[in-house]
């Protein structure tokens, strides 16, 4: 069976460069992702450092996110998105050692239960990143208000 190509935005890609810095500490990012895939971060970062090591606001971006900025961390993707579609070469090379890092990361094989009686619902999921809404609103509106009702 053939593995779909996944495109990796330049979003993901500065994420999985610079996760050292975002996660709150080496050990949690040793259980996520393998030896190697944690050294293939460095070679990122010094790869998208080199890059855009011209770019004064991209060395402000970089140095932010090395302080554990995550909200500089999308001003960084816009630099690295400019430069990689200027230089297809550049966004081949990052764009492999990206899948080189996801083929590393792994895999949660914990195990969830949950127990739901007399017609109740219940949502389980495991969320690595970003924003989840999990679940459902009802509203449900009756003809009128009970102080309108004769």
């Amino acid at each position: 069976m053939v593995e779909p190509v996944i495109t990796l935005t330049a979003s993901a890609i500065a994420t999985l460069a610079f996760t050292k810095f975002i996660e709150s500490s080496a050990g949690k990012l040793a259980e996520k992702f393998t030896e190697s895939a944690i050294t293939k971060m460095d070679e990122l970062r010094q790869k998208i450092w080199e890059k855009l090591k011209g770019n004064p606001k991209a060395q402000s971006a970089i140095a932010s996110v090395e302080q554990g900025s995550k909200a500089d961390l999308d001003r960084l993707a816009v630099y690295l998105q400019d430069e990689m579609e200027d230089d297809p070469q550049f966004a081949n090379d990052v764009r492999l050692i990206a899948h080189e890092i996801n083929a590393g990361k792994l895999i949660d094989n914990s195990s969830m239960t949950q127990n739901n009686y007399d017609n109740a619902r219940g949502w389980q999921t495991k969320v690595e990143g970003g924003t989840a809404y999990i679940g459902e609103i009802q509203q449900h509106y009756g003809s009128a208000p009970h102080s309108e009702q004769k």
